[in-house]
């Protein structure tokens, strides 16, 4: 019983020591700014000071004089999440995409705590600096969640509203990318904070994109690379309850919108789209058979193509006091 007992013990400390061994050499640290904009930088990418401590990192591109655009990624993306748009809307119009704070090259001072409201902020601060009064404001997921909320609280300056797969309305389904669900748990998110990411960042670039071929080694270690910024980690697996979309909310909103949605998509219900086009008044929609979470991404030259022939037809509206 001794010898057994003894047995037990030493299998318990190998275990344990094991467990802390692939615990410590799963450890991430984070990647200086100066080597994260030597990597994904753009020729043209500019620097805003914001109040509050955000430096916004962003590209305003295009004739000055022309209709402005504003482009919003979703949660752990980046500018570069548009750069198929960018391309094909910036010799027509004035195109402006930002990242938020948390995401991309955007960087926050230490113990930064982003307020409830802190990404419509900076999309309300960073245009009115530009000196841009109103503008096209398009999002993609949680960017188009950013979108609808910033067009409610501030229709005065949206002149038009584009949603692409835009979160939002409550769910019980689990999102087909694991990162989602472990981040909907307090132990899950503790666990992110520190660990290597990238299988799962892999697993739920794969479940968004759903053409495998577009999920190449650069793409993931860019969202991996993005996420180990400095400040990134906390924002990211930090953020407050944003508000919910509700048909009488969204009933308010009187801006020619379109909602543009892959039903393929395996993070938020394509069923959640149908939702936006009901709920938002005289909105358009339109749906891609085979194309998941990112369309913009997936089939950039066909949606930008959708949507500038949906722009043409559909002027600005009056601006609602």
């Amino acid at each position: 019983m001794k010898r057994l007992g003894r047995g037990l013990l030493i299998a318990l400390g190998v275990i344990v020591a094991l467990t802390a061994g692939a615990w410590f050499l799963l450890q991430r640290p984070d990647i200086p700014y100066a080597t994260l904009e030597a990597r994904y930088a753009y020729p043209d990418s500019r620097y805003m000071d914001l109040p509050g401590g955000p430096r916004v990192h962003y590209r305003d591109l295009g004739p000055r004089d022309a209709p402005a655009i504003v482009l919003v990624h979703g949660f752990a993306a980046s500018v570069q999440a548009w750069d198929g748009w960018v391309k094909a809307l910036s010799g027509s119009y004035r195109v402006i995409v930002l990242d938020l704070p948390g995401h991309g090259l955007t960087r926050t001072p230490p113990g930064y705590v982003l307020p409830a409201n802190g990404f419509e902020a900076v999309v309300d601060t960073l245009t009115a600096r530009l000196g841009v009064s109103r503008f096209t404001l398009a999002g993609n997921s949680m960017g188009g969640q950013v979108a609808w909320t910033y067009a409610l609280d501030h229709p005065e300056r949206v002149e038009r509203l584009v949603l692409v797969d835009a979160a939002g309305w409550p769910s019980t389904r689990k999102s087909g990318a694991a990162v989602f669900n472990i981040l909907g748990n307090p132990l899950g998110r503790r666990l992110l904070r520190d660990i290597e990411i990238r299988p799962l960042a892999r697993q739920g670039l794969h479940a968004g994109y759903v053409d495998p071929r577009l999920v190449t080694p650069a793409l993931v270690d860019r969202y991996v690379d993005l996420a180990r910024a400095p400040g990134h980690r906390d924002i990211l697996l930090g953020q407050r309850a944003r508000r919910i979309a509700t048909a009488e909310d969204l009933s308010r909103i009187h801006v020619p919108t379109l909602v543009m949605v892959g039903q393929e998509d395996k993070i938020i219900p394509a069923a959640d789209g149908a939702k936006f086009h009901k709920a938002i008044p005289g909105a358009t929609l339109i749906l891609y058979p085979g194309v998941g979470h990112v369309p913009m991404e997936q089939i950039p030259d066909r949606s930008a193509a959708d949507l500038m022939a949906w722009l043409a037809a559909h002027p600005p509206a009056t601006a609602t006091p």
